[in-house]
């Protein structure tokens, strides 16, 4: 009894089979002797390479990792086009292994041994993330895992863990994937560290585990370890021959009906007598043999003849036959060619390799980290990337993403920046990367340090965390300034602004050592407070606002540098009730934004603003008017630049400088944003994207200490 199974391949299986009927492969009978099959695919897609393989039989095994179709047709194609490449061009093109999960792979140690030798032990980890939750508690959020770890089995672990009381802290454990994507929510305990839980699920669970690689496969029945390079050159090796194969096959084919159009262009030449001899003949043998006789035909040109149709002596049909013929000439000698030429079938094996990457390529899912999981540090699991962290007054503070905030035009109403409790605003907004250190300094003029990573990503409506649960100030403290640092080796200096308009340079690399509890970073007048801190180089001039809306602009030569636990000197004279808003780096040929509490705003060259000598009262840089309202805060920008404007009841906007009027000194600006009644401006920062990031790295660390 026959049972037939019916299946539609996808078009990527397709390409397993281009070509099978063409006698590109060897066939055999199947195991009921019934049928044949064939020995292997012609595979013009690289199954084995980019999908893998795993088996164990007697005394052996394979274990071959899933890759990137897209990096492993670059690889194939560099090989065929250095066949006595080594493996350090190749692995530049093909880095690693690309698993379908995703996740992580640390360190390329093992990569290279796989790749090398046909063994070694690759080490993935999941993909996870810190987020705070209410009430001062985070959660760890696992969105990949390694491949083959299945994500039932994993919770089934963890939760055995926990109820052994081998993983103490964590309170809940809950599911939320769905066709989005894979989340898993561990729910920690307040007082949990969770990079320390986070450690001990790698330690104990599988959410850390190895991938032992074993490139084993039949070449020619035999099985074989083999390393990358050879399994790149056996398969270009199997689609040359099924290449050559395929051209002999095809031009047989041509051959084959060429030499039957060639008999019966012979007919159409003498059809009368054609004619003649089909009549007069008796039978269709008789006739066979005697057009063989008369005309020196084949048995094949013979038969075809004696087939023909009579509609095929019409004229246009025998010029359809003359057409066709002068066609398969063309097509045998283009055959011919590729025979003799084994460019041309290499050419092939690029253009078809090609087509498969344009049809079916995608991006590279697994991140390969260079570090060995040994010497993994936690920094390097976590990409670098720019991000914005906003610090209310009431000293809450959270990271959030650079696209949290959509551009609008001029005068917007914004979008909420965050959930603040009530009376409590925004007072600083700062572009930081991921990998950076941020200092905290605060009134009392003590510093405090902190990795940019380690305050957990959240949205922008979430309210944030307590900024005392990740560095020690004193009740009593309060965040008022803020430096982003990648390096406390490098050149440069931070200059300390206080609200009284006092200022002092201290070296930066005297802050490289900080402990836990801080530093003192000032000496303080009674009745004073540390303010704003820019980190200068040393050549810069530095430029600071007030309330009532002067600014003055001196160098940083003439503020002397001093030790951190130093006092400063006057930096600007301040008039009766006025006020010290904002402090920043000058920049060449650059704009000064100020802002005003009421939402009105302005560019002005800072070529206007002339050198001063430090201690003076300043020049005006805005008209301050009962409708604008005192100045908030100010920024040096570029046209290139945007900037995110938010609000003491938590509104943000993201605003281009070019769409930003460029004005004198003295102007009162344009509206920036569509106050609600009772709200005001409460800070600003510049944003700094694409290629001139890094060049503008150190004029962005610290220029959005308080606003």
């Amino acid at each position: 009894m026959n049972h037939n199974t019916e299946a539609r391949l996808t078009p990527i299986a397709m390409e397993m089979l281009a070509d099978i009927d063409k006698e590109t492969v060897d066939w055999m009978p199947n195991y009921l002797q019934s049928a044949e099959e064939p020995t292997v695919l012609p595979a013009r897609f690289p199954n084995l390479l980019c999908n893998g393989g795993s088996g164990i039989a007697v005394g052996m095994a394979t274990n071959i990792p899933p890759h990137n179709l897209s990096e492993i047709v670059d690889a194939l194609i560099y090989r065929l086009e250095h066949p006595n490449c080594t493996l350090e061009p190749i692995l530049k093109l093909l880095p690693g292994p690309d698993f379908p999960t995703g996740a992580l792979i640390l360190g390329t140690k093992g990569i290279r041994q796989a790749y090398e030798t046909g063994r070694g032990s690759i080490v993935m980890q999941a993909k996870t993330q810190i987020e705070p939750l209410d009430g001062g508690k985070s959660a760890i959020v696992i969105t990949e895992l390694p491949y083959q770890v299945s994500k039932a089995r994993l919770i089934e672990q963890i939760a055995a863990l926990v109820k052994a009381g081998k993983l103490d802290g964590i309170t809940d454990l809950a599911d939320y994937s769905d066709r989005t994507g894979m989340r898993v929510v561990i729910e920690l305990r307040r007082d949990v560290n969770p990079n320390r839980m986070l450690n001990s699920l790698l330690k104990h669970t599988q959410m850390r585990t190895t991938f032992g690689a074993i490139l084993l496969a039949l070449v020619d029945n035999v099985p074989r370890v083999m390393s990358l390079l050879d399994l790149l050159d056996h398969y270009l090796e199997h689609r040359r021959t099924v290449i050559e194969r395929r051209t002999r096959y095809e031009l047989y084919r041509a051959k084959s009906r060429a030499h039957i159009l060639e008999g019966l262009q012979i007919a159409l030449n003498f059809l009368d007598e054609i004619i003649r001899i089909i009549r007069q003949s008796e039978t269709a043998e008789v006739a066979r043999r005697e057009m063989i006789r008369r005309f020196a035909l084949t048995v094949l040109q013979a038969d075809a003849i004696l087939n023909t149709q009579l509609r095929q002596l019409a004229r246009l049909e025998q010029e359809k036959l003359a057409e066709e013929y002068r066609g398969l000439l063309r097509e045998i000698t283009r055959l011919e060619h590729i025979l003799s030429d084994p460019k041309q079938v290499e050419q092939i094996i690029k253009d078809d390799l090609r087509t498969l990457k344009e049809k079916y390529g995608d991006g590279r899912r697994t991140r390969i980290i260079a570090r060995e999981a040994e010497d993994i540090s936690e920094e390097e699991l976590i990409p670098e990337e720019e991000t914005l962290v906003l610090i209310t007054r009431d000293g809450y503070i959270k990271r959030v993403s650079m696209d949290a905030y959509r551009s609008q035009k001029r005068g917007g109403k914004g979008v909420i920046a965050t959930t603040a409790r009530e009376e409590d605003e925004v007072e600083h907004l700062f572009q930081v990367s991921t990998h950076h250190y941020i200092l905290f300094f605060t009134d009392r003029g003590r510093v405090y340090r902190l990795k940019a990573y380690e305050i957990p990503e959240t949205s922008r409506q979430a309210r944030g965390t307590a900024v005392i649960n990740y560095i020690n100030i004193q009740p009593d403290e309060k965040v008022t300034a803020t430096v982003s640092v990648r390096d406390f080796a490098s050149e440069g200096y931070l200059t300390m602004i206080t609200r009284g308009g006092e200022i002092k340079r201290t070296a930066l690399n005297e802050f490289a050592n900080l402990r836990s509890n801080g530093l003192n970073a000032f000496d303080l007048e009674s009745g004073d407070s540390l303010g704003w801190v820019l980190h200068t180089s040393g050549k810069d001039d530095v430029l600071l606002a007030t309330r009532a809306g002067l600014a003055i602009r001196f160098p940083e030569s003439d503020v002397p540098v001093r030790g951190r636990t130093a006092g400063g000197v006057k930096a600007i004279r301040l008039g009766k009730d006025d006020a010290l808003v904002a402090a920043c780096r000058v920049q060449p040929d650059a704009l000064l934004l100020v802002v005003s509490e009421n939402g009105f705003g302005k560019c002005t060259p800072l070529t206007e603003y002339r050198v001063q000598s430090r201690g003076g009262k300043g020049i005006f840089t805005m008209n301050v008017t009962r409708k604008t309202g005192s100045v908030v805060a100010a920024e040096v920008v570029e046209k290139d630049d945007k900037v995110i404007l938010v609000t003491a009841n938590g509104k943000g906007i993201r605003l281009r400088v070019a769409d930003l009027r460029i004005t004198g000194r003295i102007a009162q600006g344009v509206k920036l944003i569509d106050l609600a009644p009772g709200d005001t401006v409460a800070a600003i920062t510049r944003i700094v994207l694409g290629k001139r990031l890094h060049a503008v790295d150190a004029s962005r660390d610290g220029q959005d200490a308080s606003a």
